[in-house]
């Protein structure tokens, strides 16, 4: 798609992996806190609780240390242990210093001032200055049931705002197969479309093909030469391309010929337009084998589509003044010098603590022979976006060493007053390579590119072999008739997971054995734990316990006392998942959704392990754990529709 130019580690199991920047510091907000508070152990609506904690720590520092502390960060994140509670807070350490105090004693003044009983044991400190939250049992369960009562949402708020979002990802090249490359892109950028979308934003999906340029002329010209006709098929057209970069390279009347090929393409000669309408229609018939087998929903919008806006964008370039002409070439650029290497829109996780840095090549606009590329065209995009399509946020998903290229777009775009950081927000998702197990970029034993469809195919063969071997043991309830439909859905879930559970702009090293384990941080792994608990649901209805229709009904029969252990922290657990969606829109990564369902999938099994769920016995709580159960499926089920995966409610 673009040329490339020239790790931040795993966050660390369990609590740390959503730690967030404050993002509330409205000082009239919060004042109101004083006379405006929930009822007692009452469900909150409209926030999640570390948002809501937040809110109270920081009135707590304003009313204690003067109103310059309201707007300070509030500094909560899950405890380390979940023998100091559910949240602590550290904003005591921070700002001792400036307060000529102990952290102790800023920490108590924080306490005295802190108004949080409404759904918060009273607070302790320990060490020098750490205050530690424990969420009460009531609310607890009460929030919990009130997430049940509706399963669309599970408490997790509609966007304050809705925004016009576009997400640019997958991007493959016409006449080019898609191979595992554009793997990450491809999944990255629908999790995020879901995310957004889930919080009610209006999200365009956008395919920025590689349809237009140079490499056309010499495609059309072999095209031609070897007479292939419209039945031809995408491999066959991978091969031209190959054969075509050769000739160019050592044919000068090839060469020539594809030079002039290009010229009466992009003046519209309708033989040449015929021919590249050829190409772009075989491949887009083979990207989209790919896309239904992803579950991916995309709208083409490719380099072609800007290509007649770009003389206006260059013009318009011009005339901001920020564009430098050299008449000795003709060529015209922008130089930039220094960038914000980083996202610092409205929103980003980064706003404000983003570094600058040098950049020694400009972004060309236009070439010595007149010709424009990649710069002016993602210009072009740009201005397109925001002009025509008036969007407030846009999200482009494209491997980490073209980072720069987009934030020297960025910054050219502040610079000429279209992007305002203020009211809009552009960032670059990076991603690492998908690398073999010797750490070099994953190939084929002959040294090809894994071309992705054979990628995904191997999957769905290994994991057919593995349920039937299962199924013959007598470990798995699937018939020899879904064992198909089971091995395709697990298969490709499993290469989706695989990828998505690693930090984006990590490399990792792709393995069918460790992706299709039964055991560990796999989709195998947590679609069998799922289904499992899928079981215990549908036997408890079979014993008069009805989940579906008892929250249906607005019941929700949790128990708050005499409880073991394991039960509140499943109860504590499922409540996270509003506050990690919140940090995922925030910095844009979706291994965080992976972490907290397989430390969510981790905890259900301890508890369905360590307490008997369906107890005939005891009615009252066999309800309250089939329930558990229930709302385990539904969170669930709603983390792995985020990431694109279907469950099996039966394996």
């Amino acid at each position: 798609r673009r040329p490339h130019v020239s790790a931040w580690h795993s966050i660390t199991p369990y609590h740390s992996r959503w730690i967030s920047k404050t993002t509330v510091s409205d000082r009239t907000m919060l004042k109101s806190f004083s006379s405006t508070t929930c009822s007692p152990a009452a469900p909150l609506q409209h926030q999640t609780i570390s948002e809501w904690t937040r809110e109270r720590v920081k009135f707590a520092m304003g009313k204690a240390f003067g109103d310059d502390y309201v707007h300070m960060d509030a500094m909560i994140t899950p405890a380390t242990k979940v023998a100091f509670g559910d949240f602590q807070c550290n904003v005591a350490l921070s700002i001792a210093k400036p307060l000529l105090s102990s952290p102790r004693d800023v920490a108590l003044k924080i306490v005295d001032s802190l108004e949080i009983s409404d759904i918060f044991e009273t607070p302790t400190i320990a060490g020098p200055g750490f205050i530690n939250l424990k969420l009460r049992d009531d609310f607890v369960f009460n929030q919990l049931g009130s997430m049940l009562q509706d399963t669309e949402r599970i408490g997790v708020p509609m966007a304050p705002q809705s925004q016009r979002v576009v997400i640019d990802f997958s991007s493959p090249n016409i006449a080019k197969e898609m191979h595992v490359g554009h793997l990450r892109s491809t999944i990255i950028g629908d999790v995020l479309s879901r995310v957004l979308s889930f919080r009610g934003h209006s999200v365009l999906r956008l395919n920025h093909v590689g349809d237009w340029g140079t490499q056309f002329g010499m495609l059309i010209t072999n095209l031609r030469d070897e007479q292939l006709s419209e039945e031809v098929e995408l491999g066959e057209l991978a091969q031209l391309y190959k054969n075509a970069k050769v000739r160019f390279d050592n044919d000068t009347d090839f060469k020539q010929r594809s030079r002039e090929a290009v010229v009466a393409l992009q003046s519209g000669d309708e033989e040449h337009l015929s021919s590249w309408r050829l190409l772009c229609e075989k491949s887009r018939k083979e990207f989209n084998v790919i896309y239904d087998l992803l579950d991916i929903n995309i709208e083409e919008r490719g380099e072609s589509f800007y290509n007649s806006r770009i003389p206006d964008t260059v013009d318009a370039l011009i005339g901001t003044g920020i564009v430098t002409s050299d008449d000795s070439n003709k060529s015209q650029c922008i130089f930039l010098e220094q960038i914000p290497f980083g996202c610092c829109g409205v929103g980003c996780a980064s706003s404000g603590s983003v570094k600058r840095q040098a950049v020694n090549y400009p972004l060309f606009l236009r070439k010595s022979d007149g010709g424009y590329g990649y710069d002016s065209t993602d210009m072009t995009a740009i201005r397109h976006r925001l002009f025509e399509m008036d969007v407030d946020w846009v999200v482009y998903v494209t491997d980490k060493r073209q980072a720069e290229h987009f934030y020297m777009c960025f910054e050219a775009a502040r610079r000429a007053q279209w992007l305002k950081d203020e009211t809009h927000r552009f960032e670059h998702v990076g991603f690492g390579m998908v690398c073999g197990e010797d750490g070099k970029p994953y190939k084929t034993r002959s040294g090809d590119t894994v071309r992705l469809v054979d990628l995904l195919d191997m999957s769905a063969v290994r994991m057919k072999t593995s349920l039937e071997e299962r199924v013959a043991e007598g470990k798995c309830q699937l018939t020899n008739e879904e064992v198909d439909a089971a091995a395709r859905q697990l298969g490709y879930g499993a290469v989706k997971y695989f990828d998505l559970k690693q930090h984006p702009e990590s490399d990792y090293q792709f393995s069918y054995d460790k992706m299709l384990d039964t055991k560990g941080n796999t989709a195998v792994y947590l679609l069998f734990a799922y289904a499992r608990f899928a079981s215990i649901v549908r036997k408890g209805k079979e014993l008069g316990v009805d989940a579906q229709a008892l929250a249906g009904a607005g019941k929700t029969p949790f128990r708050s006392e005499g409880l073991q252990k394991e039960e509140l922290a499943l109860a504590v657990e499922l409540l996270q998942l509003p506050d990690v969606i919140e940090v995922v829109m925030g910095d844009m990564f979706p291994h965080r959704i992976c972490e907290y369902l397989y430390e969510l999938s981790t905890v259900g099994t301890t508890f369905v392990t360590q307490c008997f769920v369906l107890n005939k016995e005891d009615k009252e709580v066999m309800e309250s754990r089939v329930m558990l159960c229930s709302a385990t499926c539904i969170v669930m089920k709603k983390c792995f529709d985020l990431l694109g995966i279907k469950p099996l409610e039966r394996i």
